[in-house]
């Protein structure tokens, strides 16, 4: 196929890229900066400025362009920086998208979203059914998922992925508690009861591929693992694999001093399951937390 991608840069998109380009796909990379490379090409979502041909050649988009909640302190400005990075992408897709004579269409645009759409779940576990929660992040993604209601009303096939904690030793949530891990200085964030929707590298690509090939999956699709952990049970483990110990507890008011608003939703619980893979037939190569946290660290 034929794909046009947004955020190809990024922790995920750079291994998305790959994943798509060892399929047998072209890809071709938006960038906002001048183009350095025969597979880019430049656009300025922040004034909606995208090249409607670039859009009509491909069969697919996907957008995953967003900057990172976890990179920065949450001052005033970066929450709008976080907001306007991804509702101003996924708008400029999607109505450059709706603009296109229906012939010129792509056939699917597989749009980023992410869990935080439900906002702290507790203990309840939830589907793609479960209402949008409350919370900075919540608000996010119901103004994220909503801006690609015009390529929707246009008929073309749209999945919103509500992407979990893909685990990786090279960026992610992994990276930063690999060192503290190693020297004997970590431990459970708070409580440690707040759930954590993993899931392996591997899982993530395949499951983008997998919608990506499925004509019958549209929506929100939560691409999380089958088997959610809580914050405790995922640090004893990394403590096993890494042999180390895991005693400590990080007190959520010194969470809040490091982070900032992060840290409110580093220990809000989203105990979020993959109804929408599970019931399509997709199949975890790493279906539980051993096995994702294995993968990560033998990569």
């Amino acid at each position: 196929m034929r794909i046009l991608m947004a955020g190809a840069s990024g922790f995920l998109g750079t291994r998305l890229v790959d994943r798509f380009v060892a399929d047998g796909h072209q890809v071709t990379r938006l960038v906002r900066r001048p183009p350095r490379a025969p597979d880019e090409r430049q656009w300025n979502p922040s004034a909606a400025q995208l090249d409607p041909a670039l859009v009509a050649e491909a069969d697919a988009v996907v957008n995953l362009a967003g900057a990172g909640v976890g990179d920065r302190r949450w001052t005033d400005e970066y929450r709008r920086i976080i907001r306007t990075s991804r509702v101003d992408t996924t708008t400029t897709v999607a109505i450059t998208i709706a603009g296109l004579p229906a012939e010129d269409r792509p056939a699917v645009l597989i749009n980023a979203s992410a869990v935080g759409w439900y906002g702290d779940t507790g203990d309840r576990a939830v589907e793609e059914d479960a209402p949008a929660g409350e919370g900075f992040l919540a608000d996010v993604a119901r103004v994220w998922e909503a801006a690609t209601r015009p390529a929707e009303d246009a008929g073309v096939r749209v999945a919103r992925l509500r992407t979990g904690l893909p685990l990786d030793r090279d960026g992610g949530m992994l990276k930063p508690q690999l060192l503290p891990m190693r020297l004997g200085v970590s431990g459970r964030l708070g409580s440690g009861r707040q759930w954590w929707p993993c899931l392996s590298m591997a899982d993530f690509l395949d499951a983008v591929a997998f919608v990506l090939a499925r004509d019958d999956v549209a929506g929100p699709v939560n691409v999380v693992g089958p088997a959610p952990v809580t914050n405790a049970e995922f640090t004893r483990e990394l403590a096993r694999q890494l042999h180390r110990p895991a005693f400590l507890r990080v007190p959520a008011v010194a969470l809040k001093v490091a982070l900032g608003g992060f840290a409110v939703e580093a220990l809000s619980s989203s105990r979020v399951l993959p109804g929408v893979l599970t019931r399509a037939g997709f199949q975890y190569r790493h279906p539980d937390l051993p096995s994702a946290l294995h993968a990560a660290l033998a990569t």
